[in-house]
């Protein structure tokens, strides 16, 4: 049977389609303004490329050498204990495991793209009370959504890799880049646009603690989409002869890129319209619902883009959560690509289902534990738990198992006098990076 292979340009936007996520465009920009601007890009950028490059080509490696499933992969590659290590592969079920909030939020933006038709709310009050009230009694508007998300996100993957993530990426990441860069570019006009830059790269140093450390190495990690096994499975489908270190590179570029014009974007619309910056899901849903109202019909059209480009960011995101369980699926257990996709959809679909009700005024007691309600637990677990624990096995597993030789052989080329360094963060300094960010998430360690 014939195997699917990526194009060369395919398995890049996609690699940047799983990396460039909702959290590049509303995370990424406060945490740079909470930890001293400028300081902290200059310490997020050093950890992307010391720490979350080196596991991002560790998983690019074990994908790209063995062609097979995580599981399967870690099996065949692993010199010996081959029944242990294949259990490294558990990080395909994390990546499903996020798609079951994942899948949520994307319906709460698919809901913001048609609120943007229409009247937007005229005050941060406002647009706090439609966010609360989506949340917590209108069950269901966000289940219609997470519906059509799961409808989406489930038939591109049973079109496959060429024809269903191959072709969603070449299209929609595309299109990201041209409306987030073409609303850049009409907020380099605002008078606001200087205050954006100074909140973003000016450099606070005396905010720059340890704290700020174990973010920018957290964030560096998480937002290349490492530890979950989606890249492991798209570099299984790249073409031989394929340069890993360059797709790595220019997936870091497109990544970073995206973070730092989202974010100068975004604080120059809220300065301009004397808005507050305020974190997470409030920045997106609530501050900036309100000030795209201050610009009249063309705040209708702004939000309207800008929803949709959150959208695009979602779906090659989510894509890129669901396939490796669906490969594993295939590999593993000779399921059929719709069987897999299918069944894949159906959990995240219904357990997304629980984590609506969660949320909800009516039902969100029987879902909370611990001041957590399923959401929060599952958000937790897998940000705190199961994504550093991938990244750490992968460290371990090309820096420490696997044959020196072949990973020389196959890198060593395309790195140049850069592999030495490479190897030695890969195998000294991210499992140290990564178990401090677990220990810290956890509450175990306070930095």
């Amino acid at each position: 049977m014939k195997i699917a292979r990526f194009s060369r340009i395919g398995f890049i936007l996609a690699a940047a389609g799983s990396a460039v996520g909702l959290g590049n465009i509303w995370k990424f920009p406060y945490i740079t303004g909470e930890y001293g601007g400028g300081a902290f890009v200059m310490v997020y950028l050093f950890t992307v490329m010391l720490i979350g490059f080196s596991v991002m080509i560790a998983e690019l490696l074990i994908g790209y050498l063995s062609r097979r499933d995580t599981l399967t992969a870690f099996e065949v590659l692993a010199p010996r204990h081959k029944a242990a290590w294949k259990w490294g592969g558990f990080m395909a079920f994390t990546g499903l495991l996020i798609m079951t909030f994942y899948s949520v939020v994307i319906g709460w933006i698919f809901n913001y793209i048609f609120v943007s038709l229409g009247n937007l709310p005229s005050s941060p009050e406002e647009a706090a009370g439609l966010f609360k009230t989506m949340l917590g009694s209108d069950v269901k508007t966000q289940i219609f959504y997470h519906t059509l998300a799961f409808a989406i996100i489930t038939a591109i993957v049973i079109r496959g890799i060429k024809g269903g993530i191959e072709k969603l990426n070449l299209v929609l990441m595309p299109m990201l880049f041209l409306i987030v860069g073409g609303m850049f570019l009409y907020a380099t006009t605002q008078t606001a646009f200087a205050q954006a830059w100074d909140f973003m790269f000016s450099a606070d140093w005396s905010k720059l603690n340890s704290e700020a450390f174990v973010t920018a190495v957290g964030h560096a990690f998480f937002t290349l989409s490492l530890g979950m096994g989606s890249l492991l499975t798209y570099s299984a489908s790249l073409p031989k002869e394929s340069n890993l270190v360059k797709s790595a590179l220019v997936v870091v570029a497109l990544d970073t890129g995206i973070a730092l014009l989202a974010g100068l974007m975004l604080f120059t619309f809220l300065y301009q319209y004397g808005a507050e910056p305020s974190a997470g899901p409030g920045l997106v849903f609530i501050s900036l619902p309100a000030v795209f109202y201050e610009m009249g019909t063309l705040g209708n059209v702004f939000a309207m883009l800008f929803f949709i480009s959150l959208a695009f960011a979602g779906l090659t995101s989510a894509v890129s959560l669901v396939e490796p369980m669906v490969q594993l699926a295939i590999d593993r257990f000779g399921w059929s690509r719709f069987k897999a996709s299918a069944t894949m959809g159906l959990f995240f679909y219904l357990v997304g289902i629980a984590v609506i009700y969660s949320g909800s005024s009516d039902y969100g007691a029987l879902l909370t534990w611990d001041g957590k309600n399923l959401f929060d637990w599952i958000d937790y677990i897998t940000a705190a738990i199961l994504l550093p624990t991938g990244g750490l096995v992968m460290a371990i597993f090309i820096g420490y198992v696997i044959e020196p030789n072949r990973v020389e052989a196959a890198l060593k080329q395309q790195m140049g006098f850069a592999y030495g360094i490479w190897h030695f963060s890969l195998r000294y300094i991210a499992p140290v990076a990564l178990v401090i960010v677990m220990l810290n998430m956890m509450g175990i360690l306070k930095v």
